[in-house]
């Protein structure tokens, strides 16, 4: 690709011109404080992974409860194109329940460093060496492959480490993974391990980063350009303590920075992301690469001028290429171009007199700290322009009823008009907001509009504060930020959804 020339000089001998990707979302993701997964989270989470082209989904710790057994061989047995992989320490029992879920492949693992032999496993090295042999058979003579772990391998001593993974090479397991448990790693000293191991060692090497530096990214890529074929990631970098390295960044890094091929359809990433957002209940920060909010949102006058001129001259990645799309954001920071962009969106054609004041309303509500959505500026646009480029709203709301018992769910019954036609309808919901939501959602009876994005925040004091809604409603690829402030939740959240039903339903 045009601008990375300078990666192309580096020459990155034993570099692979395709790795495989192993994902261990539902297995060191779930590991994440605060996520638990169900057995149908599970599942869905690994269909999105089989059809991203994952080569091996790391489905869980089947010995660990009867849920997540039960969870890991579903996993197993939903007929996906992956490969499905389970984790066990090299016990017998953990072994057993792999095994008995149906996986295509078992991971097992040891601590090797000095650290874990002294306090964790109170074993010496020859010990350790024999118990791997021993735990690797016995999963070989039943039939199944072996995916092996020198666990905290990075804190092994280098001589051993190779004598460990020389047995596991020796038996012929199918990837021997060498794990940064604790994240301590630097790209160049990763380079260097893999350059060491690739010496003694055959048979294919995974490699399992920790973010705990910030670095899991950073050393799985190195490990990749020495010659590692199976990087380990997590979709949205969930995982233990800081996290794994972040499956987006893994893959995108390999295939434009490196040149190697993933097998990953890089268009289902955007959507695969959303998707473990949602059952993690972990929100992806706003600047997070490529699969974060901001991650193609500009604001800048000279971005947005440089990107709506060529997208290139500030994206070194396409939105379209994982399957999101750019954004301009309204502030004080957009140009005039910005801002004509936008109005073209909605079809509000403005002379460059009307559009310099309207650039100047943008910025001055920006400095004063306002959030601005596209409401804002239909709504400065038509004070500016007068009354030619207001238009008639599609929805409008006549009536609303709320009906709350203790015990039980809200109902509530709204009644509205679509394109001038009255439409009643009644739904019920965790709570009053969304129950009204719903009733709105059912008389407008489109099943495509999604609310995607609830915000809620408190303008002034007590308990009779204005209340002030931001939400974030899709329909069909397309979507929309609207807002809506009252001194009822309530109502302000209906002004918000109504708001935005009329900007994506004229989209």
């Amino acid at each position: 690709m045009i601008g990375f020339e300078f990666n192309k000089k580096i020459k990155y001998e034993g570099k692979p011109g395709k790795v495989k990707i192993f994902d261990t979302t539902l297995r060191d993701g779930e590991q994440t404080p605060g996520v638990g997964m169900t057995r149908q989270d599970k599942v869905e989470i690994a269909t999105a992974l089989s059809k991203l082209g994952v080569d091996v989904i790391e489905a869980g710790f089947p010995v660990s409860s009867q849920g997540e057994f039960e969870a890991v061989k579903a996993v197993a047995e939903a007929g996906l194109k992956s490969r499905v992989c389970a984790l066990a320490r090299c016990v017998e029992k953990d072994m057993d329940a792999a095994m008995d879920c149906n996986v295509d492949l078992v991971h097992i693992f040891i601590g090797t460093s000095p650290i874990h032999r002294k306090y964790k496993l109170k074993m010496n090295e020859e010990e350790i060496l024999k118990k791997a042999e021993q735990c690797i058979q016995y999963v070989k003579d039943r039939g199944f492959k072996v995916h092996f772990s020198p666990e905290d391998a990075c804190r092994t001593e280098l001589p051993y480490l190779k004598k460990v993974c020389k047995l596991a090479n020796d038996m012929k397991v199918s990837e021997i993974n060498i794990p940064d448990t604790v994240g301590v790693m630097t790209p160049q000293a990763m380079h260097w391990l893999i350059k060491e191991l690739k010496s003694v060692i055959k048979v294919p090497i995974a490699v399992h980063c920790h973010n705990d530096f910030g670095l899991a990214v950073s050393n799985t890529l190195a490990a990749v350009a020495a010659g590692a074929v199976m990087p380990h990631v997590t979709v949205n970098g969930l995982g233990e303590r800081a996290g794994n390295a972040d499956f987006e960044q893994v893959v995108l890094g390999c295939k434009i920075l490196y040149g190697i091929d993933t097998g990953i359809k890089l268009k289902d990433i955007y959507s695969a992301s959303k998707i473990v957002e949602r059952v993690s209940g972990i929100k992806v920060m706003p600047n997070f690469p490529i699969v974060g909010d901001n991650a193609f949102a500009h604001q800048s006058g000279v971005h947005v001028h440089g990107v709506l001129a060529k997208a290139a001259t500030y994206e070194p990645i396409a939105p379209e290429m994982v399957g999101a799309k750019r954004r301009m954001v309204l502030g004080k920071l957009i140009g005039a171009h910005g801002i004509k962009d936008k109005l073209e969106q909605f079809s509000i054609k403005v002379n460059e007199e009307q559009l310099q004041e309207i650039t100047s309303k943008v910025k001055e509500l920006g400095a004063k700290g306002k959030k601005l959505v596209e409401e804002d500026l239909i709504a400065i646009a038509e004070d500016v322009l007068g009354a030619t480029a207001k238009k008639e709203r599609i929805v409008e709301l006549l009536d609303m009823k709320l009906h709350s018992e203790l015990h039980k769910k809200p109902v509530a019954t709204v009644k509205v008009t679509v394109n001038g036609k009255p439409k009643t309808a009644t739904k019920e919901g965790v709570g009053p907001v969304d129950a009204t939501l719903n009733a709105i959602k059912k008389a407008v009876g489109d099943e495509s509009i999604r609310l995607d994005e609830y915000h809620l925040d408190a303008i002034t004091g007590g308990s009779d504060a204005l209340a002030e809604v931001t939400i974030r409603v899709s329909r069909n690829g397309n979507s929309t930020i609207a807002r809506g402030v009252n001194e009822d939740v309530v109502m302000a959240s209906v002004i918000a959804f109504i708001n935005g039903l009329n900007r994506i339903l004229k989209k």
